[in-house]
C-alpha cells in the first residue's frame, strides 16, 4: 500500500485497490492449484479479477501515466 498509496494511510485509491486485489488474486491462485475442485473459492476469484478489470479501466480512463506504471510494476497484461 506504501508503494502505490498516494499517501501513508491511503487504502481507497484505485491503484492501491489493484495492488491488494492483485495479492489476493495471487495468493488465491496458488490455493486453487493445491485445490482445483474448491468452486467457492474459484467464485470469489473471478468476483476479485472482475473488480481488478473496473478499477483498472478506471485509471486507463482517468489517469492514463499511473495506468502504465501501475501493470509495469505489478507485471500485469493489457
Amino acid at each position: 500500500m506504501t508503494k502505490h498509496g498516494i499517501h501513508e494511510k491511503d487504502t481507497g485509491s484505485s491503484q492501491v485497490q489493484v495492488a491488494i486485489l492483485t495479492e489476493r488474486i495471487n495468493e488465491l491462485s496458488g490455493h486453487l492449484e493445491l485445490h482445483p475442485k474448491d468452486d467457492h473459492s474459484r467464485r470469489g476469484l473471478l468476483g476479485m479479477v472482475g473488480k481488478r478489470r473496473k478499477h483498472l479501466n478506471y485509471l486507463r480512463l482517468h489517469d492514463k501515466v499511473e495506468y502504465e506504471k501501475l501493470l509495469k510494476d505489478l507485471k500485469l497484461r493489457k
